[in-house]
């Protein structure tokens, strides 16, 4: 059963944390990808950040696939940017790369939904 660590930051995370469902407050850029990355989670939740430029508010997504690791981002009008809290217990699910739908994370699910579930699955 992976371990829940939910991060105001995914800066907060470390090597200890390798295989945990990380829910962040943190935007799903590159620069947080990279802080995933060196921790391994088995699935990073980000806030899509309102998608942005080039859609830069989901980098994290294809570079974390492409690293074999799951993510997802929550819509940034369900959540607030920063407060992980707030991604666990309001977060709606916005995008997610294909590990994560192997985990049966969908958009449109409520992120604290797809933690339960991952936690304690049926």
């Amino acid at each position: 059963m992976p371990i829940l660590r939910v991060v105001d930051s995914i800066t907060e995370l470390g090597a200890q944390d390798a295989g945990c469902l990380a829910v962040s407050g943190s935007h799903g850029g590159i620069s947080s990808a990279r802080y995933a990355l060196a921790a391994r989670p088995l699935l990073s939740v980000f806030n899509d950040a309102g998608v942005g430029k080039d859609e830069a508010g989901l980098a994290a997504l294809p570079f974390l696939q492409s690293h074999g690791l799951a993510a997802c981002t929550v819509a940034h009008h369900s959540a607030r940017i920063g407060e992980a809290r707030s991604t666990l217990e309001e977060g709606v699910v916005s995008h997610v790369n294909v590990l994560a739908q192997d985990l049966g994370v969908e958009a449109g699910h409520r992120c604290q939904a797809v933690i339960c579930r991952l936690i304690a699955p049926p």
